[in-house]
Formats: structure tokens, C-alpha cells, sequence
């Protein structure tokens, strides 16, 4: 049984997810606070498993009771947070100082039966996450420099990369060390629709090469990253000698949207041996048939080790199909890339 502690300054939503919650046999709400105060009681008190934390609420935020919490009593935190832009920042700022993941509070288009399905889902995960260093702190015992050589003779390749929770963190590492003549790179990320445009302008700070949030019939070029949109599947598509990609609504797979698959198994028809496909840390089988189907079709296809990864589910599955030519620790995924070139 997982125990969960809900907090969030409003009553009605701390109302609907115990509610929501407490139909899941294999979840228990063992409390709710209205604020981190109030919260801290119920922690020592209540042992939770999981809680789920609003970033916006009175008297402390979320993010800097988050900071206080993971420095004196770590534990799986999910963020739960509004769509708007400053939301969406602060969430990936939670996410950077420790919590497993985010969900976008019900309200407006986003119906609670939505968010419902989505938190079940990432508490079940969070519950199961196992701590991971800090990539900072692996690269200080085992630096990996990436090479910025040239690649003008592979600009015909591409690179599919899927994760989910633990993602974000997990591609900021891997994006942030591919040299600026990289082949195009395509990424789908379990994540809201709403905190991908955040997601991606804070990667492409950060990063050589281009990042941004991929709109219908982007090109993907050497130097680019295009992250699927939150809410919408990502398709690779080929006219001659041009990749671009199909951004598209559709049907959920692996109740996800955008999916890791979907990506994977258009990229295995249209691209075959000139791709490079990555499945990364995540929970569930998303991504596993489609990296299957890459490698049959010539692509080169790496997995991230259990030891990197927040959650082993995705890469798991993809390993016990037999999809994986290289399973390798994530601060060494950049160079598993370029090495496949």
C-alpha cells in the first residue's frame, strides 16, 4: 500500500485527489496539509511514501519547502502545478532540486479525470524510484568529454531519444554535452502539455546546440533538438532528402501523449539504419516495440542502466526484448551517440 500525503492550500483540490486517490486499492491518503507547516507535522507523524506538493501556496512556496525537505528528509515528492509559464518554471525547478516528477492541476481545458489517471500513474512510479547522484557529482568521479568533431558526413542521420520520470534531468545531461554540429535530435518526454515550452527554452540556454519545442513540418536538422509538445504525438517524416516532423493529436499509447513509441516506430519506417534511437529512464513499456522495431530496420539503439536511472521500467522492457545493441550509464549516453554515428 502506498501512503500519500496531499498538499495544497486549497481545500477542493486537497478534496479531489483523496478522493480520486482513495479509489486506487493500492493507494491510501493518509492525510492532507493546507500548508508546509502544517505539513511537516503530518511527515514525521504520518511516514508518507509519496507526496504531492502545490508550488504556489501561502506563508512558504513549494519550491523552497521542497529544498528544506530533501535536505533534512528526502523522499518522493510529486509537483503538482498550474499551466502557466511561471508555473511551469518553477516546476522544473522542483524537479532540478529533487522531486520525481509533475502533474498539471485540473482546471480549465485539463479535466480532473485527466489529471487523475496521470498522478496514479506517477505516484505508483514515484514510489518506486530509487535515488540517483546528482549527474554533477557522477562526472566528477567519471568525466566523460564529448568530442566536438566534425560530423558534416552524417548530416543524413537522426536521433530518436524517449524518457519519462526522471527525464528532464536525464536529457539536461545528455543534451547539454552533444557538440553543436550534432546530427538533428528528436526527444519525447512524458510531460504535460503546457511545460514543454518552459522545458525546452531552459535546455536550450543551457545546451550548444538549438532546442526548442517542435511545431508541425519542423525540419530536423544538424545542431536541433526538437521536444514533442506536451498533449500531442511526434512523428518522423521524410520528403527526399528532408527529415521534418508530424506534430499531431491522436489516441493515447501507453496512456501517453505524446508517445515514446510513436516517435520510435515512425522513425524505424522512415529513417531505418540512418537513426540512433534512446530509451531512457521511465516507468512502463513505452518505447520498448518501437526501439525493437529501430533495430530491425538497421538503427543503432542504446538503453540506459538501471544504475542511472530514476525508474528502470522503460529501458527494462526494451532489454528484455532485445532491442538495446549498448546498455550504458547516462553520463555516458552523448558519446554512446556519437560513437554510433
Amino acid at each position: 500500500m502506498i501512503k500519500v500525503l496531499v498538499i495544497d492550500d486549497s481545500a477542493i483540490v486537497r478534496k479531489i485527489f483523496a478522493e480520486e486517490l482513495s479509489k486506487e486499492p493500492d493507494i491510501k491518503v493518509v492525510g492532507t496539509a493546507p500548508d508546509p507547516y502544517i505539513a511537516r507535522e503530518k511527515i514525521l507523524q504520518l511516514k508518507p511514501d509519496v507526496l504531492t506538493l502545490d508550488i504556489e501556496m501561502p506563508r512558504m512556496d513549494g519550491l523552497t519547502f521542497l529544498r528544506k525537505l530533501m535536505k533534512y528528509l528526502p523522499m518522493p515528492v510529486i509537483i503538482v502545478s498550474s499551466l502557466t509559464l511561471s508555473g511551469s518554471k518553477m516546476a522544473l525547478d522542483s524537479i532540478e532540486a529533487g522531486a520525481i516528477d509533475v502533474v498539471a492541476k485540473p482546471g480549465g481545458s485539463y479535466s480532473v479525470g485527466d489529471m487523475s489517471r496521470q498522478l496514479v500513474e506517477k505516484i505508483r512510479a514515484a514510489s518506486r524510484a530509487r535515488p540517483v547522484k546528482r549527474v554533477g557529482d557522477v562526472r566528477k568521479v567519471q568525466p566523460m568529454a564529448v568530442r566536438d568533431r566534425s560530423l558534416s558526413q552524417t548530416t543524413n542521420k537522426v536521433v530518436a531519444v524517449g524518457a519519462s520520470t526522471g527525464g528532464t534531468e536525464a536529457l539536461k545531461e545528455v543534451l547539454t554535452r552533444m557538440p553543436v554540429n550534432s546530427p538533428g535530435i528528436m526527444v519525447v518526454q512524458h510531460m504535460p502539455a503546457g511545460f514543454t515550452t518552459a522545458f525546452a527554452l531552459r535546455l536550450d540556454k543551457l545546451s550548444k546546440i538549438n532546442v526548442r519545442e517542435a511545431r508541425d513540418n519542423d525540419s530536423v536538422l544538424p545542431g536541433t533538438c526538437l521536444i514533442a509538445p506536451g498533449n500531442y504525438h511526434m512523428l518522423l517524416r521524410r520528403s527526399g532528402a528532408r527529415y521534418y516532423v508530424q506534430v499531431k493529436t491522436g489516441p493515447l499509447v501507453h496512456h501517453q501523449r505524446p508517445a515514446v513509441d510513436v516517435l520510435f516506430k515512425s522513425t524505424a519506417r522512415y529513417a531505418g539504419a540512418n537513426a540512433i534511437g534512446v530509451i531512457m529512464t521511465g516507468m512502463g513499456a513505452d518505447g520498448a516495440e518501437g526501439l525493437l522495431k529501430m533495430k530491425q530496420t538497421g538503427a543503432r539503439t542504446i538503453a540506459q542502466d538501471e544504475n542511472t536511472s530514476v525508474i528502470f521500467g522503460m529501458p527494462k522492457e526494451a532489454i528484455k526484448r532485445g532491442a538495446a545493441d549498448q546498455v550504458v550509464p547516462l553520463y555516458n549516453i552523448p558519446e554512446a551517440i556519437l560513437g554510433s554515428i
